[in-house]
């Protein structure tokens, strides 16, 4: 089993990796804007940091979920790629709503794009998969065979 998710590991172990950037880079802005644990305001700059982080957590795992679901039921490939191109929109809206608020909405579309065709390539490949174990219908073989 483990030979046929490594991408999606892979791009798992990355994200946790990002997660654990955000959280640093929140620490620094408490230490450049002087905000001490556990207060979560400040100065504008510090909450946009702090509001990034926490929404890039909240989205957390959707993500993971859609991610391995993906990757088990339809494609690993699939899953490993849009795994890849959520992973770059979530860097570009952590890094533009740092800047400004108004400056994440391109980041933070792209993700919940990413995020929706995760879940539509999770949701095909476990229907698919619930025909198959309960009706022995199973689409994706029908359609490999007819292309």
């Amino acid at each position: 089993m483990a030979g046929h998710t490594v991408l999606v590991a892979a791009v798992s172990v990355l994200s946790a990796c990002q997660q654990s950037y955000f959280a640093l880079e929140v620490g620094k802005a408490r230490l450049r804007h002087g905000v001490a644990a556990p207060a979560v305001s400040g100065s504008p700059e510090f909450e946009r940091v702090f509001r990034a982080q926490q929404n890039c957590v909240e989205f957390y795992p959707i993500f993971l979920v859609t991610l391995w679901m993906a990757g088990w039921y339809f494609n690993q490939a699939s899953a490993a790629c849009l795994g890849l191109l959520y992973l770059y929109a979530r860097h570009r809206y952590f890094r533009d709503y740092s800047e400004a608020a108004g400056m994440r909405l391109a980041g933070f579309r792209a993700s919940v794009g990413a995020l929706a065709l995760l879940t539509v390539l999770g949701s095909l490949g476990v229907v698919n998969r619930l025909l198959d174990e309960f009706l022995d219908l199973d689409i994706a073989e029908k359609l490999r065979w007819h292309l």
